[in-house]
């Protein structure tokens, strides 16, 4: 009853450390206090307790968060009502949370991910509505990721039948789904994964590659060689994808094939990639002889790459080593902002929008606030296709966006208009 909100802070602090169902309904009525400290503390009660009939409030958070005038910042409250519906975890939060996959906010959208991740199989029945051919875009290409990050088995059907039956034919879509069955990794995803060397775009075949490179058996690598020996466009597409995704295990199984394991060495040895020769290196030094000990002395040890630096914030490196670039590549935002901390020196900054632990708009308006800064062109890779995601990334401070995936020559003309 007191309308002190110091005081009441303090009784709700005690009460959630009593804990019990007896104060559930203190926590109830104040979700919707004026003071914020209070609202979260009641969400993190609610949470611990469960408590279903709260969801219709908890949502609504949510829901404001995503309003024209509201979606540019992530409320606190509405990361804790995300947090807090996961872990109620009905079927109607659930539903709700996964809706909200692609919320207008980024940060929101990283809870989301994170919760449903952190989740693990009980999110898949959940994602696995969302793929589907009435699906948008978007959408579908952020709850593959997820399926990917979670790697539950259980999630393969739903993968596979959407490349099947071409619930889209959109090439981020394709690679996005390539990418979480070959997270996934186990064997039934295998034949998926060879169906998509078929796919004529190349950046999809280097997905598959990376996905077969943890499932390689005798079967794989009879398809590659029957695929590869036949020579021609496809054939190069292959051993360029094997290349770029460092497959060194699909490697190891066609060295020994006579002409095409000849064929797959010229290609690493033309890669311009300081760490493709590095990791090639390293798998010729364990297959070892005389031949392996002769490829090697063909990699070069060291790249010169023109003194031009970038921070790739996304999985873009080998293609800025071939524009030219010493790559620095980092996990996520968080990894990519403990270089500006260091004071490192880069002439682009290449970042995805979507990732976990920081964002890239996050990661973006901390950059531009940290001085020596401000003026380093920052391009975007995003599948967004709202206009109101660009608008807020460019207040932020992006410079220009690029969509996944591209090609390097893509990449390298969008370099150069900075």
């Amino acid at each position: 009853e007191t309308a002190d909100p110091d005081f009441l802070f303090e009784v709700l602090t005690s009460l959630s450390k009593i804990g019990g169902p007896e104060s559930l309904e203190l926590f109830r009525s104040n979700i919707n206090n004026d003071d914020d400290l209070i609202v979260v503390m009641s969400i993190e009660m609610l949470a611990e307790l469960k408590d279903d009939q709260s969801i219709p409030a908890l949502k609504g958070f949510v829901e404001r968060n995503n309003e024209d005038d509201r979606y540019e910042v992530c409320d606190l409250t509405t990361w804790k009502a995300v947090e807090c519906l996961a872990a109620i975890g009905t079927d109607e939060a659930l539903d709700f949370i996964v809706s909200n996959l692609h919320h207008r906010n980024p940060t929101v959208r990283r809870v989301v991910t994170d919760s449903l991740t952190v989740m693990g199989s009980r999110a898949v029945p959940y994602l696995n509505k969302i793929i589907s051919p009435d699906t948008a875009k978007d959408d579908m290409i952020l709850a593959a990721n997820v399926l990917g990050f979670i790697g539950d088995k259980e999630a393969l059907d739903g993968l596979m039948d959407a490349i099947e039956k071409q619930y889209s034919t959109d090439s981020s879509v394709k690679y996005a789904i390539y990418e979480a069955i070959g997270r996934i990794g186990t064997m039934k995803g295998v034949i998926s994964l060879i169906d998509g060397l078929e796919d004529d775009d190349e950046l999809i075949t280097v997905a598959v590659m990376t996905g077969l490179d943890g499932l390689v058996n005798p079967g794989v690598t009879k398809k590659l060689v029957e695929i590869v020996g036949q020579g021609g466009s496809k054939a190069g597409k292959i051993l360029r994808a094997i290349v770029t995704a460092k497959a060194v295990n699909v490697f190891q199984a066609l060295y020994a094939e006579g002409k095409i394991g000849r064929f797959l060495m010229n290609a690493v040895a033309a890669s311009k990639d300081a760490e493709v020769h590095e990791a090639f290196r390293a798998k010729l030094s364990e297959i070892g002889g005389a031949e392996a000990e002769a490829d090697m002395a063909r990699l070069p040890e060291a790249v010169v790459a023109g003194g031009k630096r970038a921070l790739a914030v996304d999985d873009s490196k080998s293609m800025l080593t071939s524009g030219g670039y010493e790559p620095t590549v980092a996990e996520n935002g968080q990894d990519a902002y403990s270089h500006i901390e260091l004071s490192e020196e880069f002439d682009v900054i290449i970042t995805d929008m979507n990732m976990p632990v920081m964002d890239g708009m996050e990661f973006v308006s901390k950059l531009r606030q940290t001085n020596g800064y401000a003026d380093i062109p920052v391009i975007m890779v995003t599948t967004e296709s709202e206009y109101s995601q660009q608008e807020l990334a460019r207040k932020t401070g992006v410079n220009d966006f690029i969509t996944k995936p591209f090609t390097a020559d893509q990449l390298k003309a969008k370099i150069a208009e900075y």
